[in-house]
């Protein structure tokens, strides 16, 4: 059994996520805003936060960031569930450090397939910390104990997740690496329709390998297929 805190505003929401969640037979505690919510998740070290984002006073964006920026609550996982679906919302939501976004209205489906998936991923080793050593490859060079890449020598700090993503295209050996090959391999399952968090993380994770060294690009799209990592990186046209 986990213990999963629910963080939302809304009571019938809370309700309904409450009751799903312990017919799976998971322990749930509840919070309706973010500042008590943020003190539950250091009391109470829960194995999952599922947050909402529009609340008062603290909204989810804030309360993530202080859960990532806290070392007693840095790796619990985090699952934004919002009526905020834009682009421009899910990167903000992955820059404060969650793990998943879903969207509502949600199928309580999905919610508990996300909420398996990541209640797996937590209690399992990685697979890039199973082998310690460190791998190089062209410009790159990956250190799994501290989860950092290098790029030349200049050091980037990745989420476990954006590690997990390119160290997953490191191994394709500059094979191209197909969407749902990558939700599979990183968060555990594959739906056909979720693409877009791939590709916010993707262009998260590109933008920080590109301050590294800002003329070259090591994530390349495949339009179609997916993403593939070029070692060496590539020379970009016009400094874009």
């Amino acid at each position: 059994m986990s213990k999963i805190l629910v963080i939302d505003d809304d009571p019938a929401i809370l309700e309904l996520v409450r009751i799903n969640l312990e017919l799976m037979g998971h322990e749930v505690i509840t919070s309706p805003e973010g500042i008590k919510g943020f003190a539950l998740t250091k009391q109470e070290s829960p194995d999952l936060v599922i947050l909402d984002v529009m609340m008062p006073e603290v909204d989810g964006f804030t309360v993530a960031q202080r859960i990532r920026q806290n070392e007693d609550t840095n790796d619990i996982p985090i699952l934004m569930l919002t009526a905020l679906g834009m682009l421009q919302d899910k990167v903000k939501g992955f820059n404060s450090g969650i793990d998943d976004y879903l969207v509502k209205p949600f199928e309580l489906e999905e919610l508990k397939m996300r909420v398996k998936a990541l209640l797996r991923r937590s209690a399992s080793t990685p697979e890039s910390l199973k082998k310690p050593e460190i791998l190089t490859v062209g410009d790159i060079t990956l250190v799994p104990e501290n989860l950092t890449v290098k790029i030349r020598d200049r050091g980037i700090k990745l989420t476990p997740i954006e590690f997990e993503i390119i160290n997953c295209l490191v191994q394709s050996h500059g094979q191209t690496v197909a969407s749902g090959t990558l939700l599979k391999e990183v968060w555990g399952y594959s739906p056909d329709d979720d693409v877009e968090t791939i590709r916010v993380h993707i262009r998260h994770l590109r933008s920080k390998l590109e301050k590294a060294l800002s003329s070259r690009k090591y994530i390349e799209t495949v339009y179609g297929g997916g993403y593939r990592l070029v070692p060496e990186g590539v020379e970009k046209v016009g400094g874009s």
